[in-house]
C-alpha cells in the first residue's frame, strides 16, 4: 500500500494532529450520521465511553444485538476512525475495542441527545 511522502516535520507531528475548526460546515448532520452508522452504533458508543471493552462484554451489555450486527457495527466504526481494535495473540484470540480521540468527541453529542430525550419523551 502506498503512503504519501510527508516532510520530516509533518511525519513527526502526525500523531499530535488536532484538526482546526472548519470555516464552512457542509451537511454536517448527514456526515455525522454516516460516521456513526446504523442504529446499534449509539449503544456501542455508550458502552465504550466507559472504557475499553471486549466483544463478549459489548454483546452482553447491548441487549438485543446479534453477533453479526455487533461485528458489522464495530467494523464500520473502526473504518470511520471512531474506535480501535486490538487483538492479542491468545487462544482463542482476545480482542478489545476502545474509542479514538475522534470517538471520544462524540460523547458530548450523545449526552445532549440523552438530555433531549429525558426532557421530551
Amino acid at each position: 500500500m502506498c503512503q504519501p511522502k510527508l516532510a520530516k516535520a509533518a511525519r513527526s507531528n502526525i500523531s499530535n494532529y488536532i484538526p482546526k475548526q472548519p470555516a464552512v460546515i457542509e451537511c454536517s448532520i448527514e456526515k455525522t450520521l454516516h460516521v456513526i452508522g446504523g442504529k446499534w452504533a449509539f449503544l456501542v458508543l455508550r458502552e465504550l465511553f466507559c472504557g475499553t471493552k471486549r466483544f463478549g462484554e459489548l454483546q452482553r451489555t447491548v441487549s438485543g444485538i446479534s453477533p453479526k450486527a455487533l461485528t458489522d457495527t464495530l467494523r464500520h466504526l473502526e473504518e470511520q476512525g471512531v474506535l480501535e481494535r486490538h487483538a492479542f495473540p491468545t487462544v482463542p484470540v482476545t480482542v478489545e475495542y476502545r474509542l479514538t480521540p475522534k470517538g471520544q468527541d462524540l460523547h458530548q453529542i450523545l449526552k445532549e441527545m440523552k438530555l433531549w430525550a429525558a426532557k421530551w419523551t
